[in-house]
């Protein structure tokens, strides 16, 4: 394909509940996004076909355009004429829930969670994590592994020429399990060994008649290298042929498009990687979800995904309060409220998934919410993106003792840009809130930007990147993502009146003011704008240089601004209600958001 005469771009997302579409033209200052249509995803009765969905999406863009994209309920791929067609067609897909996984390893800390890591960054939402040394008995692993029925299971143990006898343990409890894949009859569950290369004849002959086995090299080849690359290539690859393959009308989808079909969290994460290479920066992004949160991250030039199946805002949204625990969801409320009428509130929300808040007061519920499902999201992913955990012998579970453990590659002093996504952040009825919302759930230290997708389209932007990285990077940076500006702050407590000392020079009219503790302060600094800031901490207060170290930097505007967060890291709010209730409510007003009375 020439891309150098692509001129109009067709793009879809093809959601587990609604598909997307968005139309990109190429003009003389490069593509733009024109306009969106979406409809509810067709993959169940009564349609039983992903294209109906594809088409009534895409029939929303022609009313919008005056383009015509489909004729005989088929796209018009490439373009007949400046008013006909497309030149270009990609899609994304989690049709039928997205990819669902079981992950067993020999060692909970070493093999299985490396396994998981691999699964997790292909995109998958890993429903169990098998060991040797999980702590259940034989009949209870096997049970649990029949019962879940996974679209794949990634088997890995031992480095290579090392650890065998608990490998083909873990071979014969897949045996044993007989597990069904979730999709499809007739057809063999997929298992992909990643384990020691010495024994993958001896793995064959325990497993190769019961299951569709794939060897790939070891995730483990030694004690102190995690080879993850060739697993989540199979998985990927087992994921279109097993799992979109049983998505009813996805043959047809398959020959409508211009490029291969990703998953969607997939293309999310290319994008989310391009974007850390391309500016150099360390980069954590989030998208919220109905039913789970995932969250990616690049720290030290390394791409860490996980993803938690039950924190959500619509279907899982009572699991993130069992989840987070009543109190901590209450401590986020800048209003007066009892713990049944908070329970009451999501019961009801659970129920009709689809219901938007009506009145500010249950605004501030869900958002609190969200707040925990960002934070616990978070705490998943810090327990996940780490190097190897020191070196380890694993000749038996016995002698596979840490000897020494290694930190969380999740620095939020280095930390440059957060990308919050999802409809509780992308559609927050103001940018300050799904600022604030980003602030209080990840406390980022120092200068941090912060960016919102606007309509969610990075899965979208991620597959055009494999086919035309220069309209998805011009996409990405003018339609997509919408920065709310920069915000400042300090670690540490002082004793004195305040912790640093801010003068900004540029587009800021702010001259030596004080950061005093427990404060919240935004300054208008618009898209494009930029300005000078220093700042000199006080004794034992760290804003990115160090303990008590002034620092300068040049910070970027958006449509929040300018935030100087002086309430600490990390975040403490007050412990009596009445109190803490004031202080929320004043941090709302400082960031322009109207707060319920009551």
């Amino acid at each position: 394909m020439d891309t150098s005469q692509v001129n109009t771009i067709l793009a879809t997302d093809c959601g587990s509940t609604t598909t997307k579409a968005i139309l990109i033209e190429r003009t003389a200052d490069g593509f733009r996004l024109v306009c969106r249509g979406e409809s509810p995803t067709t993959v169940e009765a009564p349609f039983d076909d992903v294209t109906v969905g594809v088409l009534t999406a895409v029939r929303e863009v022609e009313e919008l355009t005056g383009r015509t994209i489909v004729r005989d309920n088929h796209l018009v791929v490439p373009s007949e004429d400046e008013k006909t067609g497309v030149d270009l067609y990609v899609s994304t897909s989690s049709a039928g829930g997205g990819l669902q996984m079981t992950v067993a390893g020999v060692v909970s800390k070493i093999t299985a969670e490396s396994a998981e890591r691999a699964a997790l960054g292909a995109g998958a939402i890993v429903m169990d994590v098998v060991s040797i040394d999980d702590g259940r008995a034989e009949h209870e692993r096997i049970e649990q592994i029949r019962r879940l029925r996974p679209d794949m299971i990634l088997l890995a143990g031992g480095t290579d020429g090392g650890q065998s006898d608990n490998v083909l343990e873990l071979a014969e409890f897949i045996l044993a399990a007989d597990p069904q894949p979730r999709l499809g009859r007739g057809f063999k569950l997929p298992v992909i060994y990643a384990g020691n290369r010495a024994i993958r004849e001896d793995v064959g002959a325990i497993l190769g008649q019961a299951v569709d086995l794939r060897v790939v090299d070891n995730i483990r080849p030694s004690p102190e290298t995690e080879n993850l690359g060739p697993s989540r290539e199979a998985i990927h690859e087992l994921f279109l042929e097993h799992v979109m393959e049983q998505a009813p009308g996805y043959h047809k989808l398959k020959s409508w498009t211009s490029a291969d079909l990703l998953s969607t969290p997939n293309a999310v994460g290319m994008l989310v990687q391009e974007t850390a290479r391309q500016k150099d920066l360390e980069v954590l992004a989030v998208d919220i979800g109905g039913a789970t949160t995932d969250v990616f991250s690049v720290f030290q030039g390394q791409f860490t995904r996980t993803v938690s199946a039950n924190l959500g805002m619509s279907y899982s949204i009572c699991n993130v309060l069992a989840a987070a625990g009543t109190a901590n969801v209450l401590r986020w409320l800048p209003l007066a409220c009892q713990e049944d009428e908070l329970r009451n509130h999501l019961r009801n929300k659970m129920i009709r998934p689809t219901t938007v808040p009506q009145t500010l007061a249950s605004l501030a519920i869900e958002q609190a919410l969200a707040r925990e499902a960002l934070r616990l999201a978070l705490v998943h992913h810090r327990q996940l993106a780490t190097s190897l955990k020191g070196l380890r012998q694993e000749t038996n579970v016995g002698r596979a003792l840490d000897q020494g453990s290694a930190d969380t590659l999740v620095n939020m002093v280095s930390l440059d840009l957060v990308i919050g996504s999802g409809g509780v952040l992308s559609h927050a009825p103001r940018r300050a809130e799904a600022a604030l919302m980003m602030l209080d759930a990840f406390g980022p230290e120092g200068f941090t930007e912060l960016a919102v997708d606007s309509i969610f389209m990075m899965p979208q932007l991620g597959v055009l990147g494999t086919v035309l990285p220069e309209a998805a990077t011009e996409v990405f940076e003018r339609d997509c993502l919408v920065p709310l500006g920069t915000s400042l702050a300090p670690r540490g407590e002082t004793k004195g009146a305040a912790m640093a000392t801010v003068s900004a020079t540029g587009g800021l009219s702010l001259f030596s003011e004080p950061v005093l503790p427990g404060t919240i302060k935004l300054y208008p600094l618009g898209v494009g704008q930029t300005a000078e800031v220093t700042v000199t901490p006080a004794r034992g207060v760290d804003v990115g240089a160090g303990p008590g170290r002034e620092l300068t930097r040049t910070v970027t505007g958006g449509v929040v601004g300018f935030i100087v967060d002086g309430r600490g890291r990390p975040l403490k709010l007050p412990a009596g209600r009445d109190e803490r209730v004031a202080k929320l409510a004043e941090w709302s007003r400082a960031m322009g958001i109207p707060v319920a009375e009551g």
